[in-house]
């Protein structure tokens, strides 16, 4: 992932964490980001984002619980088949 500031508006009414996980979220679904690739670490996100460490572990809670990532302890946290749209 590149620098991904851009994306952040925190201007906007969305919560920060929202708007970073639709962007991941966006990602997926171009396939640009495939099941089973590991997502960068919490840190490693906030850099990147240009956030705060605990929202860039809020953004990998809001993909666990849209069903886009799984994170795996000690291993890391991992992009999942996406859910069937129905």
């Amino acid at each position: 992932m590149d620098d991904q500031a851009s994306v952040v508006d925190p201007n906007s009414p969305v919560y920060v964490y929202v708007q970073v996980a639709d962007d991941i979220q966006a990602r997926i679904k171009a396939g640009q980001l495939q099941p089973g690739a590991r997502l960068p670490g919490e840190r490693e996100l906030a850099d990147q984002y240009r956030i705060a460490y605990g929202t860039a572990r809020r953004v990998i809670q809001e993909l666990r619980d849209r069903g886009l990532a799984q994170t795996v302890p000690s291993k890391g946290t991992f992009i999942v088949e996406p859910p069937a749209e129905g």
